[in-house]
């Protein structure tokens, strides 16, 4: 094919055209969701290499995980063998992680790192932490290894060392973990191992102290590409603005909007601080969608509008008009996973080309998926839970139903195995409370008081999120327990439920890999369905009630919802609960405040009948 530039830009629109073929500086993509951005980064590099000569070897490609470097890397080989044949060569495109992985392979002896180091995973991480805490004669039940490694993180993303960490300690947890940091720092380099965060940390310190070393990388990748910007944190920031100092051909993609990981270190702000930082940074926006109905747009640019703390776009589609958003009313969860489960089978038997594929069910915390997993099992609807485990495999859930199956039968052999695992002095709690329990206790009764005496929650840290999750997951296990009075008929049913069969073909499902997708709203950011339900939008729930106090909490919510409202290409649903039995407690919650920015002309109202 020749190498010409009409080729390479012909299924590009006009703005990324203009992104496409930026001349020499600075350039920031904001790109909305569906907007084609990965496709835009892509396209650049392959003009790069065939229109502007730009050796693949001087060009560096950047994202978050490894399946997108993958995916960007087979689509640039594709484009760059059909517009330029004779290059065989691919510019680098991965990780942060993995880029300075290879930077300290090669130039970490300035740093005393060796070549042949160790990259400690979290399983080595939470071993060593362990270790220490043994040491310090510390209790892991206080000083949990995962919160005590989050923070060494947060302090390795913000480059704050072992040594200058004490300084910024605050109170008597951040103390204590300055003391097993310091020591966990030692351990590291006596073992020639580094962490995930030392990857970026020691990078930047590298660049840093040898001038020499970051001229070299300089020189070496004078244009930089990078993806999804709004997720990097200090230490990626601070990184690619250092290898960009010196030519400025700083290309970044991202889009504030869908800023969601701010719990995890990332922070948006850094695409506003580019343009401190690259006085002549041209900014070119990415709004027309290929993705969902002009509709659903709508509807999701009047949610994200009410933020103000960052620059929005207004999307918009060929794709005119669409489905009005169905909003169901359920008179509580059941009734709200009875309607989806409805609303699946009525497209199964109406819809010839229908696909379970299609459907995908959004929720905001991972114990939402117990009553939609439990529904779906039982109509026979194969599913696929993403980035999680069925809410009876979760570890918790096992712990708290062993405690109830050895209550039942103290011959159940198994679960004492588990109790034992759990920790000896629960263990000891536990056979204590059986000794004096009172008679006739019902399900909740023994499931409240197990968790009572043995202070199982303790385990778990609610500043932690995931062990958040975790504690929200062993509350929700309550709303299961307070249906059923007597112990062996909850542990019965709950066997049922696990040893349930799911019958591929049984109601007109053709394959094996056709199943609805069910996910939490952090794990679908990516990825797009033809029809999406989002449950639970009510106030405390949706946003969630730890978000309800600060501003930026509140706007990290919302850039959430529109996340979730923005995967859906054809047909989306919103439902909330009037009353919703959740964590074993009755609730009335107010329907969230993001139906109410949705203009109500957008929107077909359906109530439980």
């Amino acid at each position: 094919m020749p190498s010409t530039n009409n080729n390479i830009l012909s299924h590009l629109n006009e703005a990324q055209q203009e992104a496409v073929t930026f001349g020499e500086g600075p350039l920031l993509i904001l790109a909305g969701p569906g907007s084609g951005k990965t496709r835009t980064l892509v396209y650049r590099a392959a003009w790069l290499i065939s229109q502007k000569k730009i050796a693949p070897e001087n060009i560096l490609l950047l994202t978050f995980t490894n399946k997108a470097a993958s995916e960007m890397r087979e689509r640039l080989k594709k484009l760059v063998a059909n517009h330029q044949p004779l290059t065989t060569k691919l510019p680098f495109a991965g990780t942060f992680h993995s880029f300075c992985a290879q930077v300290l392979r090669k130039n970490g002896h300035f740093l005393n790192i060796p070549s042949n180091y160790l990259i400690y995973d979290e399983s080595d991480q939470n071993e060593t932490i362990k270790k220490i805490l043994k040491e310090f004669d510390l209790s892991p039940k206080i000083y949990k290894p995962s919160s005590v490694l989050a923070l060494i993180s947060q302090a390795k993303n913000e480059l704050i060392s072992a040594l200058e960490y004490p300084q910024y300690a605050r109170g008597s947890f951040q103390e204590t973990t300055a003391r097993i940091y310091l020591k966990y720092a030692q351990y590291l380099k006596q073992f020639h191992a580094l962490d995930f965060d030392d990857l970026l940390m020691e990078t930047v310190r590298l660049f840093q102290k040898e001038k020499t070393v970051l001229e070299k990388y300089q020189n070496q990748y004078n244009w930089l590409l990078i993806d999804e910007y709004q997720d990097t944190n200090r230490a990626q920031y601070l990184l690619t603005k250092m290898l960009a100092k010196k030519w400025k051909n700083l290309n970044v993609v991202g889009d504030a909007s869908q800023a969601i990981y701010g719990w995890r270190g990332a922070d948006y702000h850094n695409l506003i601080n580019l343009q401190n930082d690259f006085p002549n940074l041209k900014v070119i926006n990415l709004e027309q969608n290929y993705r969902s109905t002009q509709l659903i747009l709508d509807a999701a640019n009047q949610v994200i509008n009410k933020n103000t703390s960052h620059p929005i776009l207004n999307l918009w589609t060929e794709k005119k008009g669409g489905e009005k958003i169905t909003l169901y009313e359920a008179k509580d969860e059941r009734d709200e996973a009875n309607f989806i489960i409805e609303t699946v089978r009525n497209c199964l038997f109406t819809q010839s080309d229908f696909s379970l594929k299609k459907i995908a069910i959004l929720y905001r915390t991972n114990a939402q998926s117990r009553i939609i997993e439990e529904l779906l099992l039982h109509s026979g609807l194969p599913y696929l839970l993403v980035g999680g485990v069925r809410f009876y495999e979760r570890r918790e859930i096992k712990d708290c139903l062993a405690y109830l199956r050895f209550s039942a039968n103290p011959q159940d052999e198994i679960a004492g195995k588990r109790i034992e695992k759990i920790g000896k002095g629960k263990m000891k709690k536990f056979m204590q409370f059986l000794e004096t329990k009172p008679k006739d206790l019902i399900t909740i009764e023994w499931l409240d008081e197990i968790l009572e005496k043995t202070a199982y929650l303790e385990k778990y840290d609610p500043n932690d999120p995931q062990d958040m999750a975790r504690i929200e997951n062993v509350k929700e296990l309550r709303s299961v327990a307070i249906e059923f009075t007597d112990l062996n008929q909850f542990l019965e049913n709950v066997a049922l439920i696990q040893e349930e069969y799911l019958p591929i073909g049984k109601i007109g499902v053709r394959e094996e890999k056709e199943v609805v997708t069910l996910m939490t709203i952090h794990s679908a950011k990516g990825t797009e369905f033809p029809i999406v339900f989002v449950i639970g939008l009510e106030e405390g729930l949706f946003p969630h009630a730890r978000s309800l106090e600060g501003k930026n909490e509140i706007e990290e919510e919302r850039r959430l919802c529109y996340v979730a409202m923005t995967r859906a290409k054809e047909k989306l649903y919103l439902s909330y609960a009037k009353r919703r039995f959740y964590f074993g407690e009755s609730s009335y919650n107010q329907i969230s405040r993001f139906i109410a920015e949705i203009p109500p002309e957008l929107i077909d109202m359906l109530q439980s009948s």
